[in-house]
């Protein structure tokens, strides 16, 4: 390694790690914070407080002009945002009433297998070692669905939410590069969150949450992990998976794909005490298997193709938290 190369591959690395920890303990933060407050007032207050401090930061050091943008770009943004945030993260939020973290991550881990399947839908043929991992990953969620496979307590109906939440995401990322979007990813990111707070605000709101919020009961842990979301999963590692996007290799990019999970389900039961069963072990191995396999084939087809087009690779939104989803294989919460 060449002295100038150096600085290159610390960064690097400091920038995965932050991806690889925080958005990995975002699950954790969320099954925190929806103990004390209703799951849709939560992170829409989390998603919109995001949106207003990206578009601050970006109107202090680009001008307000940088946040103009054609109607129809604008409300592409605000669809994309939807179905990722929204009924992506919004739904993890709600089910995290009664599924573990760990075991939610694991559930989530399946992004990219939903996305192959879209693939086939649109007549993309994906390679066959990809559809094999698709299918092992498959066999993985459906032992982690199976009754009394999971930590007693855990309802049935939260499985089946994340479940219904990842193809909510997954159907976000893959319309993304098929829209006109605002061409900087921070502004895309910036209209996507806010429209997806005031979505979830609204929801919950006809949800009757509000009655259910009193703020005197809220211990500091809550609003501690209220701002570790918004600060840390929505802005610091989105920041810094959008630096990755623009100075390291795809194929490596995509390996928190796997690695949340396994951050995600250790936080779990080393702070929450979450209990981590047989079928759980299993079909998380199952799951991230899978999803291994899809990467690791589909990554460096899609890096040379890209490397042929003018420039940088498009990013995405965690989860976390999205603007170019066609370079992002998972939610994040």
């Amino acid at each position: 390694m060449t002295p100038a190369g150096r600085p290159g591959l610390v960064a690097t690395w400091a920038a995965l790690i932050v991806v690889y920890l925080v958005w990995g303990s975002t699950y954790l933060g969320i099954r925190v914070l929806v103990g004390f407050l209703p799951p849709l007032l939560a992170m829409g207050a989390r998603f919109l407080c995001a949106g207003i401090l990206l578009a601050a930061f970006l109107a202090a050091r680009h001008g307000p002009g940088i946040l103009r943008v054609p109607p129809r770009r604008l409300l592409s943004a605000g669809v994309v945002g939807v179905l990722l945030l929204t009924g992506g993260n919004g739904g993890v939020a709600v089910a995290e009433q009664t599924v573990p973290s760990g075991l939610a991550a694991l559930l989530v881990a399946e992004v990219p297998l939903w996305l192959v399947c879209l693939r086939l839908l649109a007549r993309d043929t994906p390679r066959r070692a990809t559809i094999t991992g698709t299918a092992l990953g498959f066999v993985g969620i459906a032992i982690l669905a199976l009754p009394g496979s999971h930590p007693a307590g855990t309802a049935l109906w939260g499985i089946l939410l994340i479940v219904g939440a990842t193809l909510c995401w997954s159907s976000g990322t893959f319309a993304t590069p098929r829209v006109a979007m605002p061409s900087n990813p921070f502004v895309a990111a910036t209209y996507e969150m806010v429209t997806a707070g005031l979505v979830l605000l609204a929801a919950g709101a006809a949800a009757g949450e509000p009655g259910r919020v009193h703020l005197a009961a809220v211990p500091p842990r809550a609003w501690l992990a209220l701002a570790y979301l918004i600060v840390f999963g929505s802005l610091v590692a989105f920041s810094a998976y959008v630096w990755l996007l623009r100075n390291a290799p795809l194929s490596l990019i995509a390996t928190y794909a796997y690695v949340n999970p396994v951050v995600a389900v250790i936080l779990g039961a080393l702070i929450l005490g979450e209990q981590v069963t047989v079928p759980i072990l299993v079909g998380g191995a199952v799951v991230v298997a899978g999803v291994g396999l899809v990467v690791s084939v589909e990554r460096p087809r899609r890096a040379a193709h890209r490397a042929g087009q003018a420039g940088p690779p498009s990013p995405a939104m965690p989860r976390p938290a999205g603007p170019r989803a066609s370079a992002k294989p998972s939610i994040r919460p």
